[in-house]
């Protein structure tokens, strides 16, 4: 942990746990647990309705064990509805998923919160998941940062990745030596839980998916057809990249 986390810790931050339900959000708890004062932790999850995996909340709360948890929705549309209005779906370069379901909701609660604690004084350190081992694009990011778009209005906001440099392998062994399981998705063959059907998955886990989500994924299909776009950006349709025909 470096000087600035610490000073932040002593200044008495709120510290913001965004909680997918993931192993790396669940390894990202425990390490956080261990350094900042429960007092000064907030869990927060994006909760995107039918287009998650089941148990999502439950498993959060499980494996957070008490800690103060928020939930952030987009009140406005789904994911899906999205998708059909503007006749696309999403891509590595426009992902308003992430931003219109994700981090403009959790932004919007953790202002909220800190109005509502005032003792923070508003401020606060965001903390994700994020990992360098990831990928490439994740690699490249910075782990530790001032927010300068948020630190606005009596705010003084960081974003921080407290996990950015440990392994797949590590992740899970850090799960396991708290005596926790990850979410049951992973023990059905899915290497990663974000939404049940990502644009950045795998074949093999949009193979998995449609198998444990066959109605989600009909409906998948069916939008792809409907609206003339392919979900998967190599541009072939869902069927033909996993292989499974939608059930009528």
């Amino acid at each position: 942990m470096n000087a600035e986390i610490q000073a932040l810790i002593q200044r008495g931050a709120l510290f913001v746990i965004n909680h997918s339900a993931g192993k790396d959000s669940q390894a990202m708890t425990i390490v956080l647990r261990k350094l900042v004062p429960e007092r000064q932790l907030l869990v927060i999850h994006a909760d995107l309705g039918e287009i998650e995996w089941d148990g999502n909340l439950e498993h959060i709360r499980s494996t957070t064990q008490g800690l103060p948890f928020l939930i952030a929705r987009n009140e406005n549309k789904t994911l899906l509805e999205m998708v059909e209005k503007r006749g696309m779906w999403p891509s590595a370069s426009t992902r308003q998923c992430t931003s219109d379901l994700k981090r403009d909701p959790i932004e919007r609660e953790i202002r909220r919160y800190l109005k509502d604690h005032p003792h923070f004084d508003g401020l606060v350190v965001n903390c994700m998941g994020i990992r360098a081992a990831e990928s490439p694009a994740r690699s490249k990011q910075i782990p530790f940062r001032k927010n300068a778009r948020n630190s606005v209005a009596g705010r003084e906001w960081y974003d921080w990745l407290p996990i950015f440099e440990l392994s797949t392998a590590q992740v899970f062994e850090m799960i396991a030596q708290a005596g926790q399981q990850p979410h049951p998705v992973y023990a059905a063959g899915m290497s990663r839980l974000s939404c049940v059907f990502c644009i950045m998955a795998s074949k093999s886990d949009l193979r998995t998916a449609a198998t444990l989500k066959p109605e989600l994924y009909k409906r998948y299909v069916e939008l792809e057809k409907k609206i003339g776009h392919t979900f998967s950006m190599d541009r072939k349709p869902l069927e033909e990249v996993t292989g499974i025909k939608a059930v009528d």
